[in-house]
């Protein structure tokens, strides 16, 4: 009960961090002009969101790498000898890693010479990649996590050195899986931070404390960062925020040797990768058909009628109950 109260805390206490210098930063943003450039093919009414301050995942990343790194200060220095403390030292590394790939894919959007575009596709795909395969051989043969757990199996899985692409592609997987999501006014925090909520009750569980602690800190950030980012939006994650959550998320479930459950979790931004890739098979396979009247998958049910609201409520109690179910599997 202890470290569910002290979990608990750190979300409340980075909620309130990320709320206060929220506005700050939103100024910051708003001086230097970085604002959101909308696709023309997206449904009109988003024409609105023009001009929104992105790049705002720095909003919740920095409140939660300072509380963590405070908290196991002790820990990272190296003053005591808790490989256990320094292995949060993973998700923290990795999300500022995809932070700043993301950060650089939404300057070059805004104000690179590929304005409105973004780096391209390949480039930022192979740095996906080497950063992923490089996560995936940390936690293999540095942290030694067990391979897989499987629900209602005793024991875990080895995989042998199959564990380090089938990682990497999961990380991979999950950080454009969540940069899909990210599409309409407190999607993608909203799913994310059940998500996180939801494996630091595994993680708890485990007693993997340290880690536990940095999902909820994140959790709470994430709330936070939704006060400015809920309908209509006074700003916009930006790849800075979603490639981060997605490849952090993945590395929790790693950790956790739970990521058996991670497709039920993370139901929503699998549906969203999902539907892309059907989309982009459908059309080529039609040679000019679409699936979709739109992807990824939320921008269809907006062409249908629903509104943004509806659409995003709608999503995060698909999203709700199924890391609700997923936890339920994961403790079996």
């Amino acid at each position: 009960m202890k470290q569910v109260a002290l979990a608990l805390s750190l979300a409340g206490l980075a909620f309130m961090m990320t709320v206060i210098w929220g506005g700050p930063l939103l100024r910051i943003l708003r001086h230097f002009r970085i604002g959101k450039i909308i696709r023309v093919e997206e449904p009109t009414h988003h024409a609105v969101k023009m001009g929104t301050p992105t790049m705002g995942g720095v909003m919740f990343i920095l409140p939660v790498l300072l509380l963590t790194g405070l908290l196991n200060a002790v820990a990272l220095i190296g003053f005591t000898q808790s490989g256990v403390g320094r292995s949060v030292l993973v998700p923290m590394i990795v999300m500022v890693g995809y932070a700043v790939l993301g950060a650089v894919d939404d300057w070059e959007g805004i104000r690179g010479k590929r304005k409105g575009e973004g780096m391209r596709a390949r480039t930022k795909f192979l740095f996906q990649v080497i950063l992923a395969l490089g996560t995936a051989w940390v936690l293999k043969y540095m942290l030694g996590v067990p391979d897989m757990f499987v629900p209602g199996i005793k024991g875990f899985f080895e995989l042998g050195w199959w564990y380090v692409p089938v990682a990497a592609f999961i990380i991979v997987s999950m950080s454009n899986a969540v940069n899909f999501t990210d599409g309409l006014d407190g999607l993608a925090g909203l799913i994310a931070a059940t998500a996180f909520a939801a494996y630091g009750m595994i993680a708890l569980n485990q007693h993997q404390v340290y880690l536990a602690r940095f999902c909820f800190t994140l959790t709470g950030a994430l709330f936070g960062f939704l006060w400015f980012n809920v309908h209509p939006a006074e700003l916009i994650m930006g790849d800075t925020g979603s490639l981060a959550l997605g490849s952090t998320l993945a590395v929790v479930a790693l950790m956790t040797s739970q990521w058996v459950v991670l497709p039920v979790i993370a139901i929503i931004p699998l549906s969203e990768a999902l539907s892309v890739v059907i989309q982009i098979a459908y059309f080529r396979w039609t040679k000019g058909k679409r699936f979709f009247k739109m992807a990824p998958i939320h921008l269809h049910f907006e062409l249908l009628g629903w509104s943004e609201t509806q659409v995003v409520q709608r999503f995060w109690l698909i999203g709700l109950m199924a890391a609700m179910i997923g936890v339920g599997l994961a403790l079996v």
